[in-house]
């Protein structure tokens, strides 16, 4: 069982800076796009860490494990970071299946967008092999004066999710998927021009024991109220505007 988060706060860089904290009753399977503790396995634990804007660590892994230890946290567990502030996390259940997600899309984009070679003194974009920090979008990582207008768009949504069943490799994939394709459809409807941004990403959990469902996908039996969760989340925390954390602060 995955039960809520914990709302805390480290000391970082002269601020209080805010992070959620789930900490499973026992270990869970696991399927992540996150920094740290990324692909499929066992995970005890997963957090989502707000950032500044000017977030510029190039090792946002070692940073979350950092983050993982100072909590003591032990065991495999996901890590996440995003410019929002994570105590806006907005939670949707439907049918046991539950979604907690941090909505930023000050920066939507095409999933397919057009190829744009970098000029040799721009260096390699995240889309040619780069790693952006996780949770802060190409451009808004930079100092001021660096980023423009972009450095208080906040652009990241975070997707966790707890499936009150077994899922097998096969579903914890499409699981994903379907998570993905929940959140195109709420940006949709929001009327942003994007699929996304930058730097989303997903944690699909589900308990390890048990007869292991094959199928995640919007029609199946926990895929759809999956989707649902997701969609309703992304939706409705998108259609508030979301200030970046660091820019609240200063405020």
């Amino acid at each position: 069982m995955l039960g809520d988060p914990v709302l805390t706060h480290r000391f970082e860089d002269g601020w209080d800076i805010p992070l959620l904290v789930w900490r499973a009753g026992s270990p869970l399977r696991a399927v992540s796009s996150g920094p740290l503790g990324g692909g499929v396995g066992v995970r005890h634990w997963v957090v989502n860490a707000t950032v500044p804007m000017s977030y510029h660590r190039d090792d946002p892994a070692a940073h979350l494990a950092e983050l993982a230890d100072r909590l003591g946290l032990d065991g495999p567990g996901i890590g996440l970071l995003t410019g929002v502030d994570v105590a806006e996390v907005v939670t949707r259940t439907d049918t046991g299946v539950r979604a907690w997600v941090t909505v930023g899309l000050g920066t939507p984009l095409w999933a397919a967008a057009p190829a744009q070679p970098a000029t040799p003194e721009q260096g390699a974009t995240p889309e040619q092999g780069a790693a952006p920090e996780q949770g802060v979008a190409p451009g808004q990582g930079g100092t001021p004066g660096q980023g423009g207008a972009l450095a208080q768009r906040v652009g990241t949504v975070n997707v966790v999710v707890y499936v009150p069943v077994a899922l097998g490799d096969a579903a914890l994939v499409n699981a994903v998927a379907t998570a993905t394709e929940a959140k195109c459809q709420a940006i949709g409807e929001l009327g942003l021009p994007g699929t996304g941004t930058p730097t989303d990403a997903v944690t699909v959990l589900c308990p390890p024991a048990g007869r292991a469902e094959p199928y995640g996908g919007p029609r199946s039996t926990w895929g759809a109220p999956l989707a649902r969760v997701v969609h309703a989340a992304v939706r409705d925390g998108g259609a508030v505007p979301c200030v970046p954390w660091s820019q609240r602060r200063s405020c």
